[in-house]
């Protein structure tokens, strides 16, 4: 049904979506960006569901953006990079209000937007041996449509530590900054993941969405409001110059002035 992202689900209502661009490391295109807001709507819908399992197809879990998209969107017109980044932000909310309990098995490298998406997880569990990073920076642009989830994820305070840096962290960091419940070795990452999924099956699937919807309710401001703040700052930086120098350096293989 879709060429970006595979569904597959269990006898026990258990589905796992797997992000399926594996020679891209599950980058971000922009057909992905709508088949992901396809697929979670889909998910949402389906009363056979009990558990989403979401992780991705071969040595990443997500890179971020994809290059030709990240091209296009410096050729487009800032009404056109509205609408792209107000898909991702869609997608993401809808899995960030998924009533279904959400899991990541963050089986390989995460950065930008894969950050973003283990961070709507309500659990994720990740491989000892990952690097993260919110590497928007770097281009002259800012994690912003993806900023509201890491923020309610890690807190404003650790979220400081990494969100302005485009540093890349481990595993253990990760842990500690609170966007993995844990990190453990890849053989154990699906024992791992089921520990978590088991539990669900003794519960009631309309109490569990309440008490997550609760649990969204009484958590940080995750609005219409708030999502078109991060689109509006994402433009901004888009039409700026730094982005423009960032990005066409990047795909010049040059520094940015910035570097010297």
């Amino acid at each position: 049904m879709y060429k970006t992202v595979l569904i597959e689900q269990d006898a026990r209502g258990v589905a796992t979506m797997t992000l399926n661009r594996p020679e891209k490391h599950n980058a971000m295109s922009g057909e992905m960006l709508q088949e992901l807001k396809l697929a979670a709507q889909q998910l949402a819908l389906d009363d056979d569901v009990r558990v989403v399992v979401l992780t991705g197809a071969g040595k990443s879990f997500c890179a971020g953006g994809d290059l030709g998209w990240m091209q296009q969107q410096m050729q487009a017109d800032a009404a056109t990079r509205g609408a792209e980044a107000r898909v991702l932000a869609e997608m993401l909310q809808i899995l960030n209000t998924l009533p279904k309990p959400l899991i990541g098995a963050i089986q390989g490298n995460a950065f930008g937007g894969g950050v973003g998406m283990a961070s709507v997880c309500d659990v994720a569990i990740g491989v000892d041996h990952l690097k993260m990073g919110l590497t928007e920076t770097k281009l002259g642009l800012i994690p912003a449509t993806i900023g509201p989830y890491v923020v309610a994820r890690m807190g404003e305070s650790r979220a400081r530590r990494v969100f302005m840096s485009s540093r890349l962290f481990g595993a253990a960091e990760a842990v500690e900054l609170g966007l993995l419940a844990k990190a453990v070795p890849a053989a154990d990452l699906a024992a791992a993941v089921e520990a978590e999924v088991l539990p669900y099956m003794a519960c009631a699937p309309g109490a569990v969405a309440a008490a997550k919807k609760l649990t969204r309710d009484l958590g940080p401001r995750l609005d219409d409001e708030t999502i078109d703040m991060t689109i509006d700052a994402l433009v901004s930086r888009w039409e700026g110059d730094e982005a423009s120098e960032g990005i066409g350096a990047f795909f010049d293989k040059r520094k940015p002035r910035w570097q010297g």
